[in-house]
């Protein structure tokens, strides 16, 4: 909003009169500069998009709280969750070509090295973190978390992991819902791991 309002002022200006351009530094940007023959300067940036939504209203305190701690947690699992799906799709890519022996081979060292990397930080996360982090993945992939696992690990795994899961209230052959989590949905559609790439 604020880009289109500098962009449009500079327009005006540029039909009035005669515009000097440069760039300049600013903050550790460059934005560009203009200046009006009259002196008048106008800096213009490129700004980052923003997720603007109308006044949230909740049903009662608990579903408030509920928003709170999800708009808290989302910014600490949307870097594992942009990563997974960056690896993931790689991962895809790299092995579409390869038989049903190299495939295994493959995805055996890439979850070495993925465990090395990530099994420390992915511990800390709380059980909401990991649901959320579930979530973001599912609603990206479009699969449910025990397909993804099923199709890299093969179905006993899946399976395993399905039964573990349910201990900690979480379903991995559901998938992603919109609608089961209302307040989930809308925190996460301020997070687009699609456009991260």
């Amino acid at each position: 909003m604020l880009f289109t309002l500098l962009l449009f002022v500079g327009f005006s200006l540029r039909a009035q009169t005669n515009e000097t351009y440069g760039e300049v530094e600013f903050d550790g940007e460059t934005l560009t500069k203009m200046v009006a023959d009259n002196g008048d300067t106008i800096l213009v940036a490129k700004l980052e998009d923003v997720s603007i939504t109308s006044p949230r209203t909740f049903a009662n305190k608990d579903d408030y709280y509920k928003y709170l701690r999800y708009k808290r947690y989302g910014p600490i699992v949307y870097p594992y969750a942009k990563e997974a799906i960056r690896i993931f799709r790689e991962t895809e890519v790299a092995t579409q070509e390869l038989n049903k022996g190299k495939r295994k081979k493959y995805y055996k060292k890439l979850q070495k090295e993925l465990k090395e990397e990530f099994e420390e930080p992915l511990k800390g996360l709380t059980k909401i973190q990991g649901y959320m982090l579930q979530k973001m993945i599912e609603r990206e992939t479009g699969d449910s978390m025990h397909s993804l696992v099923k199709d890299l690990r093969g179905g006993f795994t899946a399976g395993y992991w399905s039964t573990f899961s349910k201990f900690f209230g979480y379903d991995l052959k559901r998938g992603y819902v919109k609608g089961d989590d209302p307040i989930l949905d809308a925190v996460l559609d301020d997070f687009d791991v699609s456009h991260s790439f």
